[in-house]
């Protein structure tokens, strides 16, 4: 018997005791603080697990099994022209419209196949953080200049964020790239063109698929009649993924139809896109996994996407319970405390001080915002007295970090990196919202 593994076991046996023992269940803050997890909970699977997640993670799977190693590292690892792969990373928020958690699987995957450390965090970062979307919204609800402010903070950080964490990891990046300059250039399978349409027919049905809704009385602009006629878009890039499946992928055109014609009579006879999207989902996937053909390809993809699932998910789960206990839940008209009060939240980020500043990136680090749902919050603490530095502090701390977020990263890079990634993220939000506060 080893005493020490025994005495953690006792240990953390004591701890779930006392826990359980001494909890405070006649207390008003702690049994509101469980309302508010639970309604986090539930929101956050009703709202996005089905849309955001679930095609996250095929989309991962693609680029594990379809995008080769070679062509990863072509254009993130040691054999890329730096600029080339930060500007790559950094503009990759133009086109996903995610949030911090649905950019996990897709940077997971890209670290997986060889990626550098600084370019796979400038995308981890900028994918949430320069959302065309958000920050359109941002400038038109909060102001010209904070849209500014905000869309010039996130590509500068991104790659300032990417370039210090290569330059921290050095010695480790130097043996990494050393091995991959001897990696042979193995043909594809397949042209690139053609994972390219694949790749970017998912991408799309993701992105099209959580196109949020414009400002109140937009009723006239392009943004209003892409969301007006989102659905009909969505189903234009399932015809795009049908073919794909069936031309590229080399899929049975009998089943694959048959898949799409069960999604569409979903969407036709439920009106529900969740159930539509786990039709499609499990259509998808149950195609790919019988599919017999040699190279195993296809059924890859989506044990890939399962394995991605499997390692991203309870992590998930275990960070949105605690930040919905510590920090309430906060989203569309529902605004339920934590055990930390949103009075003290906005209490604490009054002024443009030097502390003001460093709490709301800590607090927006922490949180979890989705896609687009930062801008209401940060509209309601501006009238509630926040200062205009920490709340653009909080809007380049808070997209791209969650407590969530931050486990699932602990698991792909370790718990050293991710604390050096969370810390100059907050450093550099806390530097900003100084600068812009002072202006």
């Amino acid at each position: 018997m080893e005493l020490k593994k025994e005495l953690k076991i006792l240990f953390w046996i004591v701890v779930v005791f006392l826990g359980v023992f001494y909890m405070p269940v006649n207390s008003p803050v702690f049994n509101t603080a469980i309302d508010a997890t639970l309604d986090l909970s539930k929101w956050y699977a009703r709202e996005h697990v089905i849309l955001c997640l679930l095609p996250a993670f095929i989309i991962a799977g693609v680029i594990s099994v379809f995008v080769s190693q070679g062509a990863v590292i072509k254009y993130f690892g040691a054999k890329a022209k730096r600029w080339v792969a930060y500007t790559v990373a950094a503009v990759s928020g133009t086109i996903l419209a995610v949030c911090s958690c649905t950019i996990l699987p897709l940077f997971s995957s890209i670290h997986k196949r060889g990626a550098g450390l600084g370019p796979a965090v400038a995308f981890l970062y900028s994918g949430p953080a320069i959302n065309i979307l958000a920050i359109i919204l941002t400038a038109r609800i909060l102001g010209f200049e904070m849209g500014v402010a905000r869309i010039i903070g996130a590509v500068v950080f991104s790659v300032v964020i990417g370039l210090t964490m290569a330059f921290i990891y050095r010695k480790e990046e130097r043996l990494k790239a050393a091995e991959q300059l001897n990696f042979p250039d193995v043909p594809e399978n397949r042209p690139l063109w053609q994972t390219a349409i694949h790749f970017f027919s998912l991408v799309f049905i993701l992105i099209f698929a959580n196109w949020g809704a414009p400002g109140d009385g937009d009723t006239s602009s392009v943004w209003y009649y892409i969301w007006a006629y989102k659905w009909h878009i969505t189903g234009a890039f399932g015809l795009v993924l049908v073919y794909s499946m069936i031309v590229i992928l080399k899929l049975k055109s009998w089943q694959v139809l048959l898949g799409a014609v069960i999604t569409a009579l979903s969407a036709l006879l439920i009106a529900n896109p969740l159930v539509s999207m786990v039709v499609g989902i499990a259509a998808v996937s149950s195609i790919a996994l019988m599919d017999k053909s040699e190279d195993g390809e296809n059924r890859e993809w989506i044990i890939s996407s399962w394995g991605f699932t499997k390692q991203i998910m309870p992590l998930l789960a275990i960070g949105v319970v605690i930040a919905g206990f510590l920090l309430g839940s906060t989203h569309d008209d529902v605004s339920i405390p934590g055990i930390v009060p949103n009075e003290w939240v906005v209490w604490a980020v009054g002024g443009n001080s030097l502390l003001s500043n460093v709490l709301a990136s800590i607090v927006g680090a922490f949180m979890y915002f989705a896609t687009l749902t930062e801008v209401p919050i940060i509209q309601g603490l501006l009238a509630s007295g926040m200062g205009k530095g920490p709340a653009l502090a909080l809007l380049l701390a808070g997209p791209s970090l969650s407590l969530p977020n931050m486990l699932v990263i602990r698991g792909v890079m370790g718990t050293q990196k991710t604390a050096v990634y969370v810390a100059i993220v907050v450093v550099l939000s806390t530097l900003a919202g100084l600068l812009f506060g002072s202006i």
